[in-house]
């Protein structure tokens, strides 16, 4: 499978560029075995909305990475699959045919796969509209690139949660390898310059 250039994220570096606090994620974890979903889920949060590729799986698979699954069963346990999806920019999108990636995905990790025409750091109307019972800030979302994800939940309201540690850049996008050495460098700044990330109901400090 082959991901398309996401126009989306660069357009969104000038909202980081306005608002620096959009890149800077609510919780840093190294991968998604450290997060304390039963914390979450006892603070109120009602859905999560995971990233594919170098959250869950390796770049472009549609199984969970082995070393993962006990979390994933965890993580499934405590929220339901009714509560959680994945949002990705390659399955469930126009790069993925007959969305047949996302199909398999689906099979493969238990929950859904949103369609969805905008890619990340946009479309967060149609992740709001699949979760419409809940409020945005009740929903974290999942992932491991700054200027996508981050900047996706933080733009509309929701927690989030970056997990720096990716699967392996073996078959990942050229470019998006060289865009997360330079994420992890702005957020390094970032934090230097004591920026905070957005003000969140449940999660903020």
């Amino acid at each position: 499978m082959v991901q398309s250039l996401n126009f989306n994220a660069i357009f969104g570096i000038f909202n980081v560029i306005r608002k620096p606090q959009l890149a800077v994620p609510h919780i840093i974890v190294d991968d998604i075995r450290d997060i304390k979903f039963e914390l979450l889920k006892r603070k109120g949060i009602k859905a999560l909305a995971f990233d594919k590729d170098n959250t869950l799986t390796a770049p472009y698979e549609n199984e969970i990475y082995p070393p993962f699954n006990s979390a994933w069963q965890e993580c499934k346990k405590q929220f339901g699959s009714e509560n959680i999806i994945i949002i990705s920019n390659s399955a469930g999108t126009a790069d993925d045919p007959d969305f047949q990636q996302a199909k398999k995905t689906e099979d493969n990790l238990g929950v859904p796969v949103l369609r969805h025409k905008s890619k990340k750091p946009d479309g967060g109307s149609e992740l709001i509209s699949h979760f419409a019972h809940y409020p945005p800030e009740k929903i974290v979302v999942i992932g491991d690139r700054l200027l996508t994800d981050v900047v996706f939940g933080n733009l509309n309201g929701m927690a989030t949660i970056f997990t720096k540690r990716i699967v392996s850049e073996q078959g990942d996008n050229k470019i998006a390898n060289i865009v997360r050495q330079i994420e992890y460098r702005l957020l390094v700044v970032l934090q230097t310059c004591g920026i905070k990330p957005p003000r969140h109901s449940i999660l903020s400090d």
